[in-house]
C-alpha cells in the first residue's frame, strides 16, 4: 500500500551510500506549548493559475531566492483508473516516460537533464494520480518545458515493442527488488483485506507479475491516448522564471499539443468494513509483525484531518501512546509506525507493530488494543493534540524550503490542485487541522477506529510466496499495426521542436561561504544565514565518529551517539522528548565513521529553546543504566534483522569482507558481540574523551544573525570545558588492496541478487575528489552511466545500477553493482566487469565528460536549498580539514577536470583485480553460472560476514 517511486536518478548509488554512511536518526516530536499552542504565522504563498485552450492547468509561483526553477507535472491517472487485469500500466508508464520521446530522442531525456544539473529528477505513482518532476537552474527552464511537453505530447511515436519488452522486465525488476523486502508479502495482504477484487486500491500500485508482462503495445498505447493528455494534468513551475515571459514559454510549448478525451469521473464504491477481517501470512523475516488498518475519510473530507490527528496521537513518535507504552515501558515492540494515508475514494489508516523476539503476536495485539480502546474511548489531552497539530503543521512550513521535488512548493501546489482545484490552500489546510478539537478526534476514534472495522494481518517466519511468472515469448507484438497519432502536416508544423532549446544567461553561483569564529574554549562556529523562512537548524560535530571505536568495540561511538537522546542528568528520556515536543522542534543524534552529531531543527521563534534542548542533551547525557539497557535491546534487535535486508547484508559483508577487524569493517551498529559487552562505563568513557570543544563545531544555518550566533554559542556552549582530544586518534591503517574473490551469502528462495563489488577507495579531502566525482558519474554515478545503461536499459537486468564511493576520512570503500534478477546473476557480473575494465580501456568521450562536469557544476546550487541541507556541507568543512571558501571554488575545481585526469582516476581509484565480489541471493541458483565466470574463488559467509565451514 506504498507510494511507488521511480528513482531513476543515482536510485542505486543513493541507498547504498545513504544506508553505509548511516543516515542522520531525527527523533520527530514535533509540538506546541502547553497548554495551547500559538497561533502559526502561515507564509503567504502567492502564486497565479490558468488553463491553456487545450486543458492544461498552469500554476505559476516566482520565488527569487535561489538560481532554481522547479517543474511538477501531475497526470490525474493511477491504478484508479485501471481495469481488472490490466493493473500496474499508469506506474509502468512512470518509466516509459523517461524512455525517450519523438523530438527529444531514445534514452535522452535523463541525459539532458543531468548534463545541466538538474536535481530532484523523478517520477512518482500513487493511486490517484502520477507526477514527474525535476529542477533546473533557472536559465535551463526552456530545456524541461521542452522536454516535458514532448513526453506528454509525442512518445506514443517512439513507443515500440523493443521499449515496451526492456520497461517490463525493469518494472518487474522493481516489483521483485519490492518482495525481496521484509513484510512487502503483509502490505500486499492488508490491501487485498481492505479491499474487494476489483477495487482499484485492491493490488499493489506497481500492479503484479501476470498484468505488466500481459501489457501488450495496443493495449498501452490506448491508456496513453485516454489518460496522458494536456485536459488531464496540471503544471505547477515554482522559482526563479521572468514573470513577463512565462505564460509565452509555457504556451509555445504545450499549447499545440491536441486535447485528448474526456476523461470519465471515477467512481469507485468501497464496501464498509462490519467484521473484524484477518490473516496469517509467511516472510522470510527475523521478527514477526503485527499490522492493523482501517478505512478512514477520504483525503480533505470531513473527518480526514482528525483521523490524521488520532493515527499520530496512537502510534506517530517518540511521544506517541504506544511507542510509550509498547517500546519504552513494556518493551515488547520494537518499533511501532503509525499513519494515515489519505487518497481520493477512501483513505488507509495503518499501524505496524514490530514485536521482540520471544513475544508472542497475540499478546502484542492485546497490548496494541487496550491503548487504541484508550484513546477511541477517553479521546486525547489537549496537550497531545498539540503536539500532533504542530508535528504536522511545522512539517508542512520547513516543506517550503524547497522549491520541487517530494513534499516542495510546486508538490504542495499541485496536491491540492489534484484534490480541491484550489493551488492556494496552505491556509485553509492550517486551519482545518487548527479546528481539530479533542471531542472530534475522539469522535473519530468512535466512529471510524472500531475493532469490527479493522483488518489485523499477522506476518510470522516461515517462506516466502511470490506470483513471478515467466516472460513473454519474443516475437510478442511482432505483428502488431500501430496508427500514428498526428497527421503528417502536424508532424511537420512540429519539427522545431527537433532542437533541443539553447539556454539563457548562466546564472552567477553564489554558493555561501560561513561566518565563522572560535570560540574561547576553542570551539568553532560556522554560520550561513537564510532569513526568506521562520526555520532555523543547529548541529554539534565532533570528531567523535567509528574510527574511533576499539577493536573489541565496533559500534561503540554510534551507541554512545545514540544515548544522547535518552535522557541528561537534569531531564528523563521521556522529559526529554516532551520537552522537545513542546516547542515545535526535532532533535536527533548519530555517528558515522567520520564524527558525530547532535542536530536540532524547529521554527526559528522557537530558537533559543531548541538550542537550549540541542547544548543539555549533547553536554550532561546520563548514561543511565536502564536507558544504556533499553537501548542495548534495539540494537541487538536491529542487528538481527540487517539479516532480512539483502543490502544491509552485502554491506556488513562486504565492508568486514575488504576491511577485517579495524573500523572500516564494521557498520556502524557494531556486532551482536560488541553491543552485548558495551557497559555504561565504555559508554560515558567514550563521550568523555571524545566529545570536547577543541574538536567540535557548532554549525548554525537559518534564521540567525552573526551576532545571535555569537551570543548562543556562548551562552549554551561557552561552559563546556571537556578535556578529551578525539584529534590524536589515528586514523584506521589502510589494508593491502584485496585479492579479487566472490563471497557468497544463501538467502534462499530470494527473488533477487544482491550483486555489489567492494574496494578500497579515496579520502573525502583527496585532492582528487573533483575527477574522482565526474569519473564515477561516468562510470555508475548517474543514471546514464555506463553501468546502468548496460544492466538495466540494455539488458533488463536490474531495476538500477550504480557505482560510488564511501569518502571516509582514511579513504572507505568503493562499491558498484545492482540487486538483479536471480536467474541473471552470472550475466549481470560478467556484464558488471566488462564495464569496470572498459573505464580504462575506452577512455571518457567529451560528450561524457561534459555531462557529468555540468551535472557537478550546475547541481550544486540544489545541494543548498534548505538550512538542514546547508548544516551538513558545512559540517564536512570542518570534518574533513576543508578551507571555509571550499563550496565557492568547487565549480572551478569541476570546471578545470581534464579527460586526462579522469583517466588517471580511473587508473588509480577503479581496480577490477582487486575487489571482492558479495553475492546476497540463492545460493543453489546463483553459485553454478559465478563459478563460470573465473572471477576469482568462492568463499561461502554468513550474514555476518563470518566465513561458514564447508
Amino acid at each position: 500500500m506504498k507510494n511507488k517511486a521511480f528513482d531513476h536518478w543515482r536510485s542505486g548509488m543513493l541507498q547504498i551510500a545513504a544506508l553505509a554512511m548511516t543516515a542522520f536518526f531525527s527523533m520527530q516530536a514535533l509540538a506546541a506549548a502547553e497548554p495551547a499552542a500559538a497561533p502559526l504565522k502561515v507564509p503567504d504563498l502567492k502564486y497565479e493559475k490558468y488553463t491553456l485552450p487545450n486543458g492544461l492547468e498552469v500554476i505559476l509561483r516566482e520565488d527569487h531566492r535561489l538560481p532554481l526553477v522547479a517543474v511538477d507535472l501531475w497526470y490525474h491517472v493511477g491504478p484508479v483508473n485501471e481495469k481488472v487485469g490490466r493493473t500496474g500500466f499508469a506506474h509502468l508508464f512512470e518509466h516509459m516516460m523517461f524512455e525517450g520521446s519523438e523530438h527529444v530522442g531514445e534514452k535522452a531525456h535523463i541525459k539532458y537533464l543531468e548534463g545541466v544539473g538538474a536535481t530532484d529528477i523523478n517520477g512518482t505513482t500513487d493511486y490517484d494520480r502520477t507526477n514527474y518532476f525535476e529542477t533546473v537552474p533557472s536559465n535551463q527552464l526552456d530545456l524541461a518545458l521542452w522536454l516535458e511537453s514532448d513526453r506528454m505530447g509525442f512518445l506514443l511515436e517512439t513507443l515500440d515493442r523493443a521499449k515496451l519488452t526492456n520497461q517490463r522486465d525493469v518494472v518487474r525488476n522493481e516489483l521483485r527488488q519490492d518482495e525481496g523486502q521484509p513484510y512487502d508479502v503483509a502490505d500486499e495482504a492488508m490491501g487485498h483485506l481492505l479491499f474487494p477484487k476489483g477495487h482499484p486500491y485492491y493490488g499493489n500500485i506497481i500492479g503484479s507479475h501476470a498484468d505488466v508482462e500481459a501489457a501488450r503495445l495496443l493495449d498501452v498505447r490506448d491508456f496513453f491516448h485516454r489518460f496522458y493528455t494536456p485536459n488531464n494534468a496540471s503544471i505547477a513551475i515554482v522559482g526563479d522564471f521572468d514573470a513577463a515571459t512565462i505564460k509565452d514559454k509555457v504556451a509555445k510549448f504545450f499549447a499545440p499539443i491536441p486535447t485528448g478525451p474526456a476523461v470519465e469521473k471515477i467512481k469507485v464504491e468501497t464496501p464498509p468494513i462490519t467484521t473484524e477481517r484477518r490473516v496469517t501470512v509467511t516472510d522470510t523475516v527475523q521478527l514477526p509483525r503485527l499490522t492493523v488498518a482501517w478505512l478512514t475519510p477520504e483525503a480533505y473530507k470531513p473527518g480526514d484531518a482528525d483521523a490524521d490527528m488520532f493515527l499520530s496521537i496512537l502510534g506517530g513518535g517518540k511521544v506517541s501512546r504506544l511507542y510509550q507504552k509498547l517500546v519504552y515501558e513494556t518493551q515488547v515492540a520494537q518499533s511501532v509506525t503509525c499513519n494515515n494515508q489519505s487518497k481520493m475514494v477512501t483513505s488507509i489508516a495503518q499501524c505496524d507493530i514490530l514485536a521482540r523476539p520471544g513475544v508472542k503476536l497475540e499478546d502484542l495485539e492485546a497490548a496494541f488494543d487496550k491503548e487504541v480502546e484508550a484513546l477511541r474511548t477517553e479521546g486525547p489531552t489537549q496537550a497531545e493534540l498539540n503536539r500532533a497539530r504542530n508535528k504536522l503543521l511545522s512539517g508542512l512550513i520547513q516543506g517550503l524550503q524547497r522549491l520541487g521535488g517530494f513534499g516542495g512548493v510546486a508538490d504542495m501546489m499541485d496536491r491540492y490542485n489534484q484534490y480541491l482545484h484550489d493551488p492556494g490552500y496552505l491556509p485553509k489546510d492550517v486551519a482545518r487541522y487548527e479546528a481539530v478539537t479533542t471531542a472530534s478526534v475522539k469522535q473519530v476514534g468512535q466512529t471510524v477506529f472500531g475493532k469490527n472495522q479493522r483488518v489485523v494481518v499477522y506476518c510470522v517466519s516461515g517462506k516466502k510466496v511470490t506470483d513471478d511468472v515467466p516472460r513473454s515469448p519474443e516475437d510478442t507484438d511482432a505483428n502488431v499495426k500501430v496508427v500514428p497519432p498526428y497527421t503528417p502536416e502536424f508532424e511537420t508544423a512540429q519539427n522545431w521542436r527537433k532542437d533541443a532549446p539553447k539556454p539563457g544567461p548562466e546564472p552567477t553561483l553564489h554558493l555561501p561561504t560561513p561566518k565563522t569564529f572560535t570560540a574561547a574554549n576553542g570551539m568553532k562556529v560556522y554560520l550561513i544565514e537564510e532569513h526568506a523562512l521562520p526555520v532555523m537548524s543547529a548541529s554539534l560535530v565532533t570528531l567523535a565518529g567509528g574510527e574511533n571505536n576499539p577493536t573489541d568495540k565496533p559500534g561503540l561511538a554510534a551507541f554512545a551517539a545514540r544515548m544522547l537522546t535518552e535522557g541528561t542528568t537534569t531531564r528523563s528520556s521521556t522529559q526529554l522528548a516532551n520537552d522537545v515536543a513542546q516547542i515545535g522542534a526535532n532533535l536527533g543524534s548519530n555517528a558515522t565513521m567520520d564524527s558525530a552529531t547532535m542536530s536540532v531543527g524547529a521554527l526559528s521563534n522557537n530558537t533559543s529553546g531548541a538550542m537550549e534542548l540541542l547544548a543539555d542533551a549533547a553536554l550532561h547525557p546520563a548514561f543511565k543504566a536502564e536507558e544504556v539497557e533499553r537501548i542495548r535491546k534495539q540494537r541487538l534487535v536491529a542487528i538481527l534483522q540487517e539479516g532480512d535486508h539483502p543490502v544491509l547484508s552485502a554491506l556488513r559483508v562486504g565492508q568486514k569482507a575488504v576491511y577485517g577487524e579495524q573500523p572500516y569493517g564494521f557498520r556502524a551498529v557494531g556486532t551482536t558481540a560488541s553491543v552485548k559487552a558495551t557497559t555504561q562505563t565504555d559508554l560515558s568513557s567514550f563521550w568523555a574523551a571524545h566529545y570536547t570543544p577543541k574538536d567540535a563545531a557548532l554549525i548554525l544555518a537559518g534564521d540567525f544573525t552573526e551576532s545571535e550566533a555569537k551570543r548562543m554559542a556562548d551562552k549554551y556552549f561557552g561552559g563546556w570545558a571537556a578535556t578529551g582530544n578525539a584529534s590524536e586518534t589515528h586514523l584506521p591503517p589502510a589494508p593491502s588492496a584485496p585479492e579479487r574473490k566472490i563471497v557468497l551469502v544463501d538467502k534462499p528462495g530470494s527473488p533477487q541478487t544482491t550483486l555489489i563489488a567492494f574496494g578500497l577507495g579515496v579520502p573525502r579531502n583527496s585532492p582528487d575528489y573533483p575527477a574522482v566525482t565526474e569519473m564515477n558519474s561516468i562510470l555508475g554515478g548517474l543514471f546514464s552511466s555506463r553501468i546502468n545503461m548496460n544492466l538495466r536499459e540494455k539488458n533488463g537486468f536490474t531495476y538500477g545500477a550504480f557505482s560510488g564511493f564511501m569518502f571516509y576520512r582514511g579513504g572507505g570503500p568503493s562499491f558498484s553493482g545492482a540487486q538483479v534478477r536471480t536467474d541473471v546473476t552470472g550475466p549481470a557480473a560478467r556484464e558488471l566487469f566488462s564495464e569496470l575494465n572498459r573505464i580504462h580501456t575506452d577512455p571518457a568521450t567529451p560528450d561524457e565528460l561534459k555531462l557529468a562536469k555540468d551535472n557537478a557544476l550546475r547541481s550544486l546550487p540544489g545541494e543548498f536549498e534548505t538550512v538542514g541541507n546547508e548544516s551538513a556541507l558545512m559540517s564536512q568543512l570542518f570534518v574533513y580539514g576543508l578551507p571555509n571558501d571550499y563550496f565557492q571554488k568547487l565549480p572551478s575545481a569541476f570546471e578545470a577536470v581534464t579527460p586526462e585526469a579522469v583517466a588517471k582516476a580511473a587508473q588509480d581509484y577503479i581496480h577490477p583485480q582487486n575487489l571482492i565480489v558479495v553475492a546476497v541471493g540463492d545460493r543453489a541458483k546463483i553459485q553454478p553460472d559465478l563459478e563460470k565466470l573465473n572471477l576469482g574463488p568462492i568463499e561461502i559467509r554468513d550474514e555476518s560476514g563470518d566465513l561458514v565451514k564447508q
